[in-house]
């Protein structure tokens, strides 16, 4: 999973940033790690200038909308939705909350995107990490 700094407006002093994870089901413990591991990596901390909030479907798709939805009336600065279904249900959900996709494998073939003829007028990125790759620092 890939980190990058928050693009976002500034946060109030002594806010902590937001961060909704939701899924289908419980993720690895090793896949939830290495997300707060490159936060922290970043200067984001839990429980310092962090929260992680997370919702799992337990394998039940149909819960993947309310859980959305509770996450955005937490306000959450940021989604992460893992696979299809849960970025289905975030990209319904919101067009002002910034959403991260994981483990989707072709975003476009699922309406998450469009095309461009110009390569230069947007802006893809991949990374597949396993846990191993994430404590080491590497990723394809």
């Amino acid at each position: 999973m890939a980190t990058a700094p928050l693009a976002a407006p500034a946060q109030p002093a002594g806010m902590p940033w937001r961060i909704g994870v939701v899924r289908g089901s419980a993720p690895p413990p090793a896949e939830l790690e290495a997300l707060r591991h490159g936060l922290r990596e970043r200067g984001y901390v839990e429980g310092r200038n962090l929260v992680i909030e997370t919702r799992w479907a337990d394998g039940r798709e149909e819960r993947l909308p309310a859980l959305v939805a509770e996450l955005l009336r937490l306000k959450v600065d940021l989604i992460v939705a893992s696979a299809p279904a849960a970025t289905r249900a975030a990209k319904d959900a919101t067009t002002t909350t910034p959403i991260v996709m994981v483990t989707v494998a072709d975003p476009l073939a699922f309406g998450f995107g469009r095309a461009s003829p110009d390569p230069a007028a947007t802006s893809r990125a991949s990374c597949s990490c396993t846990p191993s790759s994430a404590e080491s620092g590497s990723s394809s």
